[in-house]
């Protein structure tokens, strides 16, 4: 494609040759065309407007570029810009002007000056809404009945995720999944404009609630006497908080370092509940920081519609991290957590029970192991195993051998949103 550089018209304004969302090219085409500067003799591309995911939102069929240029509020002709989504004219594109209050109001985005031609996105840097755009245009590609093709390539939303994470999450280089997910959230969730009073659909689908009591600890290096004068004042009591969380975290009981009479390792297992006994209220474990040491316990107080338990596997040090290789023993269907709730929690919560659906496992050493995921197929009630593009049978016996380091079930006999 070759760059080309818009020149103002220099008699009666024409309608700019853009190529707008109605080719498959648009998106790019638009950048290109408007963005292209001269450089010592030779176009040089501004790759800045590359990424404005409001390019879609464009509606060429309202645009008419041959009414004056006035703004349609101040009936000036000073700094005027058109509005790609509804047509209108506006003046400036400063915080106060009319322009970007248009554009905050209304949530149109994309504006034209009509001097310049150059094109604008208002309010200015909003790069996370492009992870909203493309996250939205895969599931639709997933879930189209008329899709032609069988499969759907994941490229446009993994370049998204590279660039709103500022290359903290890479195409060619394997991440931590509770990392990922973590981050992927709460992107969503900033991106789609919740905050933590304001929710969003991420919240609405994730989100429970649970108290924390914590007492903070005297220091080890203390006298007796010392430890229990501390005790008695008013900081060393304990306190209890409100919180809220999108995935549980599993802790997982110490891995043994001796080996058996055949000199391999012993793999423990543990049930699901046990180590869901953190959430017991009563169960208490000491949390250490750099300076301070505190012993807390948790009990849920909110179930959310999709729980995701996330088993802690990995350890990490100054030097390396470990992996604990620890079997969970899970239930498929029907885990009730109506117990780990408080007495208030058991009388307003109609259904407490989950069904899994989805389990992630990790395979290997911690820095070269592969994950693979099991899923559960609601049509025909069969999961199946996918690794990369394989995908095959596997039996529900077979999942709970996994190592597994990600759940999600959603809450049984429930509308969820």
């Amino acid at each position: 494609m070759k760059l080309q550089q818009i020149h103002r018209p220099s008699s009666v304004p024409r309608e700019p040759n853009l190529s707008l969302p109605n080719s498959p090219d648009a998106s790019t085409s638009l950048c290109v065309a408007v963005t292209a500067k001269r450089g010592r003799g030779r176009v040089v591309e501004d790759n800045r407007s590359r990424h404005c995911p409001y390019l879609d939102t464009i509606n060429r069929s309202v645009l008419d570029f041959d009414f004056e240029k006035l703004c349609s509020i101040s009936l000036s002709h000073i700094n005027v810009y058109a509005c790609l989504i509804c047509g209108k004219y506006f003046q400036g594109r400063g915080l106060k002007s009319h322009a970007y209050t248009h554009s905050v109001q209304f949530t149109h985005h994309v504006f034209l000056n009509l001097h310049t031609l150059k094109f604008y996105c208002l309010p200015p840097g909003d790069i996370m809404f492009l992870l909203v755009q493309r996250f939205g245009e895969l599931m639709r590609k997933l879930w189209n009945p008329r899709n032609f093709k069988a499969h759907v390539s994941p490229h446009e939303m993994l370049q998204a995720v590279v660039l709103c994470s500022k290359k903290n999450f890479q195409i060619t280089k394997q991440g931590d999944a509770v990392d990922f997910m973590t981050w992927f959230l709460n992107a969503l969730h900033g991106a789609l404009g919740g905050t933590k009073k304001k929710p969003s659909i991420v919240t609405k689908a994730f989100q429970g609630s649970m108290r924390i009591f914590s007492k903070k600890l005297p220091h080890p290096d203390l006298s007796p006497e010392e430890k229990e004068a501390l005790l008695l004042t008013e900081e060393y009591q304990e306190q209890m908080s409100e919180s809220t969380f999108l995935f549980l975290t599993l802790d997982l009981p110490t891995a043994p370092l001796y080996k058996d009479e055949k000199e391999q390792l012993i793999i423990p297992q543990v049930p699901l509940f046990n180590i869901l006994g953190k959430f017991n209220g009563s169960t208490e474990k000491e949390y250490k920081t750099y300076k301070e040491n505190f012993l807390k316990r948790f009990q849920l107080t909110k179930l959310p519609p999709y729980l995701v338990f996330c088993i802690k596997r990995f350890t990490k040090n100054n030097f390396f991290v470990e992996k604990n290789p620890t079997i969970v023993n899970f239930p498929i269907t029907n885990v009730d957590l109506r117990e780990y709730l408080t007495e208030e929690a058991q009388v307003t919560e109609k259904s407490t029970t989950y069904d899994l659906v989805a389990n992630v496992v990790h395979d290997g050493k911690p820095s070269e192991g592969s994950y693979r995921i099991h899923v559960l197929h609601h049509g025909t009630g069969k999961w199946y195993e996918m690794q990369d593009l394989q995908v095959i049978d596997i039996l529900p016996q077979m999942i709970t051998l996994s190592e597994a380091y990600i759940q999600a079930s959603p809450l049984t006999q429930s509308c969820v949103l």
